[in-house]
């Protein structure tokens, strides 16, 4: 009688497969921030 359902609405594998592209966005977005406060930090050192 109990059906299986996951908070997220997503199946096993679509959650599989939606993590494995929010790494890849994460990643991404980390890498892009990490350049960015490096080429200010070069520009006009904080401390």
């Amino acid at each position: 009688m109990s059906e299986d359902k996951h908070p997220s609405g997503l199946t096993p594998e679509q959650a599989k497969e939606f993590h494995e592209q929010f790494k890849i966005t994460y990643t991404a977005y980390i890498g892009i921030a990490a350049i960015a406060h490096l080429m200010v930090m070069i520009w006009k050192p904080w401390f």
